[in-house]
């Protein structure tokens, strides 16, 4: 594996690199940028249906690279690539990717009380998401970008 991840290893940091990038920046253009915007929209079943749409989008973009963070972090961890750091990254993004699953199970269960015309519950299934869970992965993920610069650097 170590011989692998020499031959490879910036195409594999790179990989590694644009999926965190993809995913923590998904995530804050979407709260930052398009939550805000999509508040100014009147009509409560257009608001929700639009926020599940987008979200729904995001999410799906944003598997392959979940995906592809953990084939790369792997990698990098068979390749022998270990410490404290790296342990605390390794649980960062088990966490948000634990977060993430939960994020996607409630959009899933608004998604269908929303198409049944339960409007008021798919909202109340959602609420969540911009408040609470979509800040807790924006903030760990942006730690573990960092401490990803850190680890780069020894």
């Amino acid at each position: 594996m170590q011989e692998f991840f020499s031959n490879y290893s910036t195409i594999l940091v790179f990989l590694h690199v644009i999926s965190a990038v993809i995913w923590v920046g998904g995530m804050i253009a979407i709260r930052v940028a398009v939550h805000p915007a999509l508040q100014s929209i009147e009509e409560p079943k257009v608001k929700l249906g639009k926020t599940l749409q987008i979200v729904g989008r995001l999410f799906n973009l944003v598997i392959p690279f979940i995906l592809i963070l953990l084939a790369t972090g792997i990698i990098f961890e068979l390749a022998g690539i270990k410490g404290t750091l790296t342990h605390a990254k390794e649980g960062i993004w088990t966490v948000m990717t634990l977060n993430f699953i939960f994020m996607y199970i409630k959009r899933a269960k608004a998604q269908k009380l929303f198409n049944s015309g339960k409007l008021e519950e798919a909202k109340k299934c959602v609420k969540i998401l911009p408040t609470i869970l979509l800040p807790i992965n924006i903030l760990l993920g942006v730690i573990a970008i960092f401490i990803g610069v850190i680890l780069r650097g020894m």
